[in-house]
């Protein structure tokens, strides 16, 4: 009996580090607008995320290593394209590529249009009505390089929140890593658009409204069903 005790000790003692870890990321993401007129990141091919919010969370990337990612010998991936060191070392987490909004404001859902345009235009902090309860960081299944938390990408698959988003890394019962998530007990941790940052139980973060979506009528519509 005392060691599945132990075992659930110690996945909390992880959720508990990976939370801390997006909280530091999350804070680090609000400085970024803060020093950039009240705008997030462009999209980038070359400068991700990782990079641009680099010197705000201490130049330190084990902060993007949630430890019970890889807890099985497996190294997180990351994307390829680019050679500085943030973007380039092992990653748990990735960011909203806010693709509602883009295709709110461009008439399609079509990836690549959606895509092009955030590699224009970086999204304004203001035009979040629920900060507290949007999400800008999640964390990733461990084999995805994914940088973006993307709706409209693989939409044979239902989008990125299906393929790529960990929705249930965090599981107390057996404290195991549920590869997938989506039918798994748990959750997964999340940076909201506040600064703040929180566990969420599966399906929380995407049932019954789509916290990584925007407008009220996108995250109704994107929610999931069961």
């Amino acid at each position: 009996m005392l060691l599945p005790a132990l075992s659930r000790a110690q996945e909390t003692a992880r959720r508990i580090s990976c939370l801390s870890n997006l909280r530091q990321l999350s804070v680090a993401a609000h400085l970024y607008v803060d020093d950039n007129q009240g705008t997030y990141p462009l999209r980038s091919n070359t400068d991700r995320w990782p990079d641009k919010f680099y010197g705000n969370y201490g130049k330190n990337v084990k902060l993007l290593l949630c430890p019970t990612d890889g807890l099985n010998g497996q190294i997180p991936q990351t994307g390829t394209g680019s050679n500085n060191v943030a973007d380039a070392s092992p990653r748990s987490y990735l960011i909203n590529g806010w693709n509602d909004w883009y295709a709110d404001q461009i008439g399609t859902t079509d990836f690549q249009q959606v895509g092009n345009a955030a590699a224009q235009t970086g999204l304004k902090e203001s035009v979040i009505l629920y900060a507290s309860d949007t999400v800008v960081l999640g964390e990733k299944l461990s084999d995805a390089g994914d940088y973006y938390m993307d709706l409209f990408e693989n939409p044979a698959v239902g989008g990125n929140d299906t393929s790529v988003a960990e929705q249930c890394r965090h599981d107390n019962r057996n404290a195991s890593s549920v590869a997938g998530g989506q039918s798994g007990s748990g959750g997964s941790n999340y940076a909201m658009a506040d600064g703040s940052a929180r566990f969420l139980e599966y399906p929380q973060a995407v049932s019954p409204v789509h916290l990584w979506c925007i407008s009220d009528a996108d995250r109704a519509a994107n929610a999931w069903k069961f």
